[in-house]
């Protein structure tokens, strides 16, 4: 008999009870290797979706009851119709959740819009000799990019604060060299020449390439799809989509990997228990299954995928949970600082949390990024089956693997030969100069094969570059460092996994270094610097427009072997229409 669809499981979980719930979802945990339950013979799909308060392990599965007879199924239809119909009137009588004051956004047409972004503002310009030290987390998430154009191929101005640089830039492959060897786990390159919209200032690019994994070699995974069935999620960029997306990835695993599906909506509960990665069917069957409905408590849903991702947990393995949600959590613990601190808290177990954001209207982007950073995740957003592609198929290894942990950046800039620099992005990455060697600060982390790609605007003494006004008291740097021809020290620490203690990695950066023309790589990162930077308002490319940007594009296209550099140009028109689009009626998006 064909499973009830999941868009019922909230009144299916008020008429079973949570007993049920604890009995299915949360079996077999400590009575032995995963690979060995996965290997017996595996219950069918759950059929009943329960709710879950405290998720507490449980020796066996139990079987799903015997179908009821006619009459009885009927008696069950009307009490689950009448359930329904209560829920539905508790929800609309549930108190609405304030997240933030709304900002008009230019244009955003049709229905209100809730979509909620983290308000930043631009680094600021720095004189070297009053603050030569420049710290930060590096950043593997690419889902600004893709959010931003999923707007624009809608014809919509993006907010500025969804607008993220370093987002941008580490969307694209730079061809940054790989480590020789794994005795370090990635390799660090700069390269400094002069930047396209000043040419009295340069631009220094630094670059971070991990070592890679072949997907064959890969250690066993034990992934936990975190998926968001609430009612919010109904429309064909959402849900169904999720499914496009998670089904390439299932297309990938193996027998030694295991999946467990977790989905929340008015409550938590376990669709599918660790299965073996071969088992392609199952798994398919279960994400096919899936409909939404009901409101969204996505905090129960974490704390459900994490008992369910320890009990699974996979020594020297791949242990990851991917959420997968539009991030409108409005039930339960909503709460964006209160969540993070338990997902940091979770860190230790070694099990990583990713973010998939998905959908429109109501997506917070916020709630999606700052979770994936709490929980030594990536995130990403998914607005086309293939981004889903490029996220879970192509850069698999990346997105699941992690190689190094903690990796921060430091550069000390040499104020006897630099005036002023500019860090490009990173602003919510930004750290304390006496984090850097606490090995207690977290930082982000880098998967196999990641590349890591930050820039750095820079304008020597004399060199007329120079965008603040002279200190009259500000006295002169002293000439001695001069001497030394270095621009600038970069340190890099960084943690291999499951170590406590940090690395590092030190490196000059030479004046003799400095291009008289910037390499093809250094050229394409400073378009997309400067298109994320007009996208923004344009504060810090003076002259620059559009047909700079997509020139600059252009001419640095090189072997886009995926035509991801194509489509960017393509973009830059969009983005031209749209910031010259005057007169649309505006709708609010909140800014957190």
């Amino acid at each position: 008999m064909r499973t009830a669809p999941l868009s019922t499981f909230p009144t299916l979980a008020l008429a079973a009870g949570s007993t049920l719930l604890l009995a299915l979802s949360l079996s077999g945990c400590r009575t032995g290797p995963a690979s060995s339950r996965a290997d017996a013979a595996a219950p069918p799909p759950a059929k009943v979706v329960a709710d879950v308060a405290e998720p507490r392990p449980t020796d066996v599965f139990h079987a799903p009851a015997p179908p009821a007879p006619p009459m009885a199924q009927a008696a069950r239809a009307e009490s689950e119709r009448q359930r329904r119909q209560a829920m539905a009137q508790q929800m609309q009588a549930a108190p609405a959740i304030a997240f933030a004051p709304a900002t008009p956004v230019a244009g955003i047409v049709g229905a209100a819009n809730t979509e909620r972004y983290e308000a930043r503002q631009d680094n600021p310009v720095q004189r070297a000799s009053e603050q030569p030290l420049s710290t930060f987390s590096i950043d593997v998430d690419t889902g600004s990019y893709a959010n931003v154009r999923r707007m624009l191929r809608e014809g919509v101005r993006p907010p500025a604060d969804a607008v993220r640089v370093e987002e941008f830039l580490n969307y694209f492959s730079y061809g940054h060299p790989a480590p020789l060897n794994r005795d370090v786990p990635f390799r660090v390159t700069t390269e400094l020449a002069p930047s396209p919209w000043n040419a009295k200032r340069q631009l220094l690019m630094v670059g971070i390439k991990g070592y890679d994994v072949p997907k064959a070699v890969l250690p066993p995974a034990n992934l936990v799809f975190l998926v968001d069935t609430s009612g919010s999620m109904q429309s064909p960029d959402k849900l169904p989509l999720l499914k496009q997306a998670f089904a390439q990835l299932v297309s990938q695993l193996r027998a030694q990997d295991r999946v467990s599906i977790v989905v929340y909506a008015g409550s938590a509960g376990l669709v599918l228990p660790p299965t073996a990665g071969d088992r392609r069917g199952e798994i398919l069957d279960a994400l096919d299954r899936l409909e939404a409905g009901g409101s969204t408590n996505g905090g129960d849903g974490i704390r459900l995928a994490y008992a369910v991702a320890r009990q699974g947990f996979v020594e020297g393995g791949v242990n990851r949970i991917l959420l997968a949600t539009d991030g409108d959590f409005n039930v339960g613990t909503v709460d964006r600082g209160t969540l993070e601190t338990w997902v940091a808290d979770q860190r230790k177990s070694g099990i990583a949390l990713s973010t998939l954001g998905f959908g429109q209207g109501n997506y917070h982007d916020a709630m999606a990024e700052r979770l994936a950073d709490a929980g030594d995740g990536n995130h990403a957003y998914i607005d086309t089956p293939e981004e889903a592609r490029k996220v879970l198929v192509e850069q698999m290894q990346s997105t699941l693997l992690t190689i190094a942990n903690d990796v921060k950046i430091q550069i000390e800039f040499n104020p006897a030969l630099v005036a002023e620099y500019r860090l490009v992005g990173y602003e919510n990455r930004m750290l304390d100069r006496e984090d850097f060697a606490n090995d207690k600060v977290d930082a982000g982390d880098i998967g196999a094969g990641h590349e890591v790609t930050a820039l750095y605007e820079v304008a020597l003494v004399g060199s007329g570059g120079e965008r603040l006004p002279p200190l009259r008291y500000g006295g002169t740097a002293t000439p001695g460092g001069a001497s030394s021809g270095e621009i600038a020290h970069l340190r890099l620490r960084y943690k291999t996994p499951g170590q406590a203690h940090s690395q590092l990695i030190e490196t000059p950066v030479l004046r003799s270094s400095l291009r008289r023309e910037p390499g093809e790589a250094l050229r394409f990162a400073s378009a997309v610097a400067g298109y994320a930077d007009l996208l923004r308002g344009g504060g810090n490319v003076g002259d620059w427009n559009w047909d700079d940007v997509a020139a600059q594009a252009r001419a640095a296209s090189g072997d886009d072997r995926w035509g991801l550099r194509g489509e960017f140009s393509g973009l830059v028109e969009s983005a031209r229409r749209v910031t010259a689009a005057t007169g649309t009626p505006v709708q609010a998006i909140a800014v957190e």
